[in-house]
């Protein structure tokens, strides 16, 4: 089996695991990645002559761009892989399944998406798109967490604390959802947290329609290259850039929107909910439908 055919097979192998909803194979850290593509190049000479072509997958049946075609024949021509994706969409409530799109590209490795990231994290480091803005940022805020997250947590624009860092969610605020995602059943490493705006808008002002759309093209790259499952949409202008939409948080929240293949829950933002304590209760009920959504066990009040 020729070498590239194995990271082919290895390529689709991880993704069908990802798209059928299988979540408990351990998430490998990109050095152990890194030791086992080193062992894979030594080994290669001996491994790749000892099994047949045959014993995993033939090369007839790898197309021009890499792709494992399905080994179906007859009248039924859909794929394991669709029937998967079929079988996952009828296990979903008809009111959500329904209105969910699709992604425009598929779905990369692990390794894949982490370089898309640092590519369009220099992009973002070089734009000099917002002038009010870029004369008085200290750092760009690009987004951090796990590039294989199931949730985004999508905020609004970076701080003081974030500026300074360089880091989403960092001040008070972010120390609130820390706190909402470990009362959740989730913890910072394994969700992705990113903004709208890249850069601190000056004096934390509300950022504009035309800040936002000029980081539309890195935000909306960040999520197709993610392509989670669950976006959290914190605050009103997360809102505006995600859905489009000029409506309330207290209008929109309470039930699942759409962003491409992506379910969107809407709530307040953390900063707001540190101004109005009486509103935690109201975020705490959307968090618990998230968690309801993705099959996370609600704590009891003991």
């Amino acid at each position: 089996m020729q070498r590239n055919q194995w990271k082919t097979a290895s390529a689709q192998l991880l993704k069908h695991w990802h798209r059928s909803g299988i979540s408990q194979v351990p998430v490998v850290s990109l050095q152990s990645l890194a030791d086992a593509t080193a062992w894979l190049e030594e080994n290669s000479s001996t491994l790749f002559d000892e099994y047949e072509p045959q014993t995993l997958i033939s090369a007839s049946s790898v197309n021009e761009s890499g792709q494992v075609q399905p080994a179906i024949s007859g009248p039924d021509q859909q794929s394991v892989e669709e029937k998967r994706i079929d079988q996952r969409t009828r296990n979903q409530p008809e009111s959500t399944s329904k209105s969910l799109g699709k992604w425009n590209s598929p779905s990369l490795v692990i390794i894949d998406r982490q370089g898309v990231l640092d590519s369009l994290n220099e992009r973002v480091m070089a734009c000099r798109k917002c002038e009010e803005i870029v004369c008085r940022r200290q750092r760009t805020v690009f987004g951090v967490g796990a590039v294989d997250a199931r949730v985004v947590m999508f905020g609004e624009a970076p701080g003081a604390d974030e500026d300074r860092v360089g880091e989403p969610f960092v001040g008070a605020a972010g120390q609130l959802l820390d706190k909402i995602l470990i009362a959740s059943g989730l913890n910072r490493d394994e969700v992705y947290i990113v903004n709208a705006l890249k850069c601190r808008p000056p004096n934390n002002r509300t950022p504009t329609d035309a800040e936002i759309e000029n980081c539309r093209p890195f935000f909306e790259n960040q999520l197709e290259t993610i392509q989670p499952e669950y976006i959290v949409c914190w605050g009103s202008v997360a809102v505006r850039a995600v859905l489009g939409s000029q409506d309330s948080v207290g209008r929109l929240r309470g039930k699942f929107h759409s962003y491409r293949g992506a379910k969107v829950l809407v709530t307040y933002h953390p900063a707001y909910l540190l101004r109005n304590p009486d509103a935690k209760r109201l975020a705490w009920e959307d968090m618990k439908m998230l968690m309801k959504d993705m099959g996370i066990a609600i704590p009891t009040k003991g």
